[in-house]
């Protein structure tokens, strides 16, 4: 398989999964399969489930497993991937592995588990753990679990042994950026951060795994398909409503996110198992924004 051919599998839109919640806090099943329906048809080249924008750390494994499930049986054609290694204990995160491959996602999700001030042992438990499943894997510096950021050299050795494909980097600086491009080698360093997005496409990030697509995913379908295209000045504009989309929703979320797309008309409550509330004046700027891309043929 040629370079391209193998970093293009693993590239583009990964487009985030939200979890949809009852008034009592418990998972409203319904409305996440019409949402897993609703992301795919944006047409991202993937779908992340069971993330932080998910709110994966107040899930059980249960709710977990089950999330993937419905993700991989309502995604058309995305690509479904979704973190395996939640769980505390060592025995728990193998089962884990096996019990989120047997869903029937396309790749897992391993995330660094504070491991950012150990290299070494960053490197020995991520390399281990890919041991117990024959599934591409993408890297996640979650912030879930602080340190969570990955050094460049780090990242070059868990893609030479072959079993990682990607990363979701989150160091949002150009300089950090930059240092896992120049070694991501046949694998796709992922944008998370908004302000930096052209800026790492131009630098030769191979997509967008950002908070955003949340409930914006056309956007970025657009953003990337017109930048690898070629038409970058087209890229760029799309970009400048990317950053609109990103301030309208940065405070409040994943509320935020969820009250968008209930505008957007997927019921979504704005509820999640924190604590964030949205006051009526931000949930009055969030829909005089979502009536600004109306009036403006802009598609989320």
């Amino acid at each position: 398989m040629s370079k391209a051919s193998y970093y293009e599998e693993h590239s583009g839109v990964h487009a985030l999964l939200l979890t949809p919640f009852n008034e009592d806090k418990s998972i409203d099943y319904k409305t996440y399969e019409d949402y897993v329906e609703f992301q795919a048809s944006k047409k991202p080249e993937h779908l992340f489930a069971v993330c932080g924008s998910s709110e994966m750390s107040s899930l059980n494994i249960e709710e977990r497993v089950k999330l993937a499930s419905l993700a991989v049986r309502h995604a058309g054609s995305s690509h479904i991937l979704a973190t395996a290694n939640m769980e505390p204990s060592w025995f728990a995160q193998v089962e884990e592995v096996k019990r989120i491959e047997a869903t029937g996602v396309d790749g897992l999700v391993f995330v660094t588990k504070g491991y950012g001030n150990d290299p070494d042992r960053m490197f020995t438990y991520l390399a281990e753990l890919s041991t117990f499943t024959k599934l591409p894997i993408m890297l996640y510096e979650f912030p879930g679990f602080s340190p969570h950021k990955m050094t460049g050299e780090t990242y070059k050795k868990l893609v030479d042994t072959g079993r990682f494909v990607s990363i979701k980097d989150t160091t949002c600086t150009m300089p950090e950026i930059k240092q896992k491009i120049s070694v991501q080698g046949n694998s796709s360093v992922l944008q998370a951060n908004i302000p930096y997005l052209f800026e790492a496409y131009a630098a030769g990030a191979r997509g967008v795994c950002a908070t955003p697509t949340s409930c914006g995913a056309a956007l970025f379908v657009k953003m990337w398909s017109e930048f690898s295209s070629g038409d970058i000045q087209a890229a760029k504009e799309t970009f400048e409503n990317v950053i609109m989309l990103d301030n309208a929703i940065d405070s409040g979320f994943n509320v935020s996110a969820k009250y968008l797309l209930s505008l957007q008309g997927v019921p979504f409550k704005p509820i999640n198992r924190g604590a964030t509330t949205l006051s009526p004046s931000r949930m009055h700027s969030i829909k005089v924004f979502y009536e600004w891309t109306i009036n403006h043929g802009i598609k989320l």
